[in-house]
């Protein structure tokens, strides 16, 4: 089993606060970038870094879930900054998204990629994957989809956690990784709204989805 060139198992982990959140969802998408997300199953942690996500800015963005207004379904968008909103798309994966601006305004920002740091074997067994080499470690968490279930990420179990908090069984922290250096693009897999300048990646990362698409705006 490769091992990650760094594991935060070894650095302390702050949770990111509420305040990070109550912000336009541009800016928290891209202070989002090399982040950690952490799930606890047991005494094991698992952790990647965020190197992918993209920004939906409420009821004037026609590709967000909120253009239609509040509902039950995308309630949480609408709700207090910092809390995992999922949904299920395709009929055959789940997507994690966090609330961002002040409560009452919608926003949101959709995990796109992650690093894999620690709890490697357990995400391969959630995705069903053989890790035989480094690259096969890819196929963990490139793609909301996979990074969701390597973290069996589900609306049942997940929806509306507070993403603030370590003493949740989902969170998100920060371990003093520095983003340097930043892509933007155009978000992907939409129809609407397609051509704004919303997607957010560290450049040069291998764990990035939709490479064929990484053309800076």
């Amino acid at each position: 089993m490769p091992r990650p060139r760094k594991s935060p198992a070894k650095t302390e982990i702050r949770p990111v606060d509420r305040a990070f959140y109550e912000r336009s969802p541009q800016r928290v998408a891209r202070e989002l970038l090399g982040k950690v997300l952490v799930r606890k199953t047991g005494r094991r942690l698992l952790t990647g870094r965020v190197v992918e996500v993209e920004a939906y800015l409420g009821e004037a963005d026609p590709a967000a879930h909120s253009a239609a207004g509040r509902t039950e379904r995308n309630a949480v968008l609408f709700g207090p900054p910092g809390y995992a909103y999922i949904y299920f798309i395709y009929g055959n994966h789940y997507c994690l998204n966090v609330s961002c601006e002040p409560e009452g305004h919608a926003g949101g920002v959709l995990f796109r990629a992650l690093e894999p740091l620690s709890g490697i074997e357990e995400m391969a067994k959630a995705r069903g994957v053989t890790i035989g080499g480094e690259k096969d470690l890819i196929k963990l968490t490139s793609g909301p989809g996979r990074l969701c279930e390597a973290f069996c990420i589900t609306r049942a179990r997940d929806n509306g956690r507070d993403l603030t908090s370590p003493g949740e069984s989902l969170w998100i922290g920060d371990d003093g990784y520095e983003a340097r250096s930043v892509v933007v693009t155009a978000r992907i897999g939409i129809t609407k709204a397609a051509s704004h300048p919303l997607r957010y990646l560290l450049a040069g990362n291998r764990f990035v989805s939709g490479r064929k698409n990484i053309l800076p705006i």
